[in-house]
């Protein structure tokens, strides 16, 4: 088992093996088409070792955490968890805070939705 796989089963509890590649998740995902990668290829590249391309796919930081991949996934992996410890894996590797509030233009936090606000504070903070 590479490195990688082992820190994301770690933070996330899921088993990545449980993962046969079927696409579901993918097809049902919401954000599947602005992503560099699909979701269930995230995971083939952590089973594989190739984590670079895993930890830089822009895919990880799309998720919206919806939730929908679980619903589908015959094997019950729940993807969000398993990209929420991506980013948690990238995060600790920066170890630092990448979005400051502050820096923020105030215009741009009245026009953005709240939703985007809050994922964005959840996954970079």
């Amino acid at each position: 088992m590479n490195e990688l796989l082992k820190k994301i089963e770690e933070i996330s509890g899921q088993n990545l093996f449980s993962c046969y590649q079927c696409g579901k998740c993918s097809a049902g995902c919401p954000m599947v088409n602005e992503m560099d990668i699909l979701p269930n290829q995230v995971i083939r590249l952590a089973q594989i070792g190739l984590s670079e391309k895993a930890l830089n796919s822009k895919t990880i930081w799309l998720c919206a955490s919806c939730y929908t991949c679980e619903v589908r996934c015959p094997r019950g992996v729940d993807l969000a968890k398993v990209m929420e410890a991506l980013r948690q894996i990238i995060l600790r590797q920066r170890g630092k805070i990448f979005t400051d509030i502050e820096k923020i233009p105030k215009k741009e936090i009245e026009e953005l939705p709240q939703m985007c606000l809050i994922s964005n504070f959840r996954k970079t903070t």
